[in-house]
């Protein structure tokens, strides 16, 4: 594994467990079926997400830690964590670099992939 894929996967893992703390240059995004669930039942779904670890080939194949499924009260969920410059306008050149990358965590419900 190079250093880099090293590097965005400890980001990623720091950012994913630790969702109810303030992380630098991160942004959490709730998809609208998500948003509009009882806040218990979002703060339920965002603590899977946080200890999700089932990565496999199928959800993870650059080994970044940045996609997973997780199953919520007979719904199922995806969450995507993709990167942005600073101004969020364009990728990141650098997603290793937490310098020059903000991290924006999406979950949403299946239906709305």
């Amino acid at each position: 594994m190079n250093t880099n894929t090293d590097k965005i996967r400890e980001l990623n893992d720091d950012f994913r467990t630790n969702l109810f703390r303030k992380c630098e240059n991160t942004l959490l995004n709730l998809s609208q079926m998500v948003s509009c669930l009882p806040t218990t039942e979002q703060i339920q779904i965002l603590d899977k997400v946080a200890k999700f670890n089932d990565f496999n080939e199928g959800n993870n194949p650059h080994a970044e830690n940045d996609f997973g499924k997780v199953s919520y009260n007979g719904q199922d969920y995806f969450f995507k964590i993709d990167y942005y410059d600073n101004d969020l306008k364009y990728h990141s050149l650098n997603p290793a670099d937490p310098t020059q990358t903000i991290r924006i965590l999406t979950i949403m419900h299946v239906s709305e992939y």
